[in-house]
């Protein structure tokens, strides 16, 4: 059965119609508001990973550890991806989507080639142990 072109199709079929918005929006709001509050409350634990603590006599302790930089504890994950994202863009330039994906796989390839074994690690970050 054919329909007039001048009816309009059902109201379900607006998506930015009435009640359906305004119950996503609400949602949202609600969803975020519980995250707000939720949040802060499950990061009050944060002092028992701060490396202070208190010795028998009630001296406060505190480790003089530094965290090494971004870059210097994930730099074979940086050094790949760049390298991935490079060839990308090239093979892509050069070759449209497969050259693209050619491209992809030659730069992480080299780079994984360059970081792991060229220009591999110096530093070793171990963890010590002390006895007690």
């Amino acid at each position: 059965m054919c329909r007039a072109r001048s009816e309009k199709p059902p109201e379900k079929f607006y998506l930015l119609k009435g009640e359906t918005v305004m119950k996503k929006l609400i949602t949202t709001f609600m969803m975020f508001a519980m995250m707000a509050v939720a949040i802060p409350m499950l990061s009050a634990s944060a002092s028992a990973q701060s490396g202070c603590y208190e010795n028998r006599y009630g001296d406060l302790i505190c480790d003089e550890y530094k965290k090494p930089n971004v870059y210097d504890r994930h730099r074979n994950v940086i050094n790949i991806g760049i390298g991935t994202g490079a060839g990308a863009l090239i093979g892509g330039l050069l070759g449209g989507k497969k050259g693209a994906l050619i491209g992809a796989a030659i730069g992480a390839g080299g780079s994984a080639l360059y970081t792991y074994k060229i220009n591999p690690k110096t530093k070793k970050y171990e963890r010590v142990y002390f006895r007690r």
